[in-house]
């Protein structure tokens, strides 16, 4: 009797835990970028403005938007490189700010990095190998001939490891970028179906 309630909680775990654990992820992101913007708004026959629990993260959500749409289509991109090349002049402020926008472009820019996902050979004595995704096919601007750089995801965690590779070590993965990310971050656990991807990108880059 012991054993199947132990079953049967197991599974209702198994059940109710992503849900929940999914919906509070869900909701403290929104919470916290609500409060970055809290608004008020004065009802008749209150005494004191009510707040509007997720108005703050709609106008943020719009402004967001426009300034993405004014800058896209009004704004030259001569303002861009002039912004940049300002920024970068600043020792500190350029660092912080060069490696932000960087790291924000290979997730929701054009040029997205994490869309080409290998399997480095680390010891080829041992035949162990690493899930990861280069990020510059070119190192020629450090003097580095047929290497790649490669970004190796840690298991639960938002972190990982820059590594240069020969490209002889490196092999394609016929798969998914999403699926390889899930199985990296979720230690090996989490993979679906295998999703074919063309490699006709991957060789132009090369």
């Amino acid at each position: 009797m012991a054993r199947r309630i132990l079953n049967y909680f197991a599974s209702g775990l198994l059940l109710v835990g992503p849900i929940y654990l999914t919906l509070w992820i869900i909701m403290t992101a929104v919470q916290t970028l609500d409060n970055l913007l809290p608004v008020y708004l004065d009802i008749w026959g209150n005494d004191k403005p009510v707040y509007f629990p997720g108005l703050g993260l709609l106008v943020i959500v719009s402004l967001i938007v426009l300034l993405g749409y004014i800058f896209s289509t009004v704004v030259p991109q001569s303002f861009f490189n002039m912004w940049d090349r300002l920024v970068n002049r600043i020792p500190l402020v350029s660092l912080i700010y060069t490696s932000i926008k960087d790291l924000l472009a290979a997730f929701v820019g054009d040029k997205r990095k994490f869309s080409h996902p290998v399997m480095v050979t680390v010891y080829k004595d041992s035949g162990i190998k690493k899930f990861g995704f280069i990020t510059q096919h070119d190192l020629a601007h450090f003097n580095i001939q047929d290497h790649m750089a490669v970004y190796l995801p840690h298991a639960y965690a938002f972190s990982g490891q820059l590594v240069i590779v020969p490209k002889e070590n490196i092999t394609l993965v016929d798969a998914s970028s999403t699926d390889v990310m899930k199985m990296i971050v979720s230690g090996g656990v989490s993979m679906r179906d295998k999703v074919t991807e063309t490699k006709q990108e991957f060789q132009q880059e090369e």
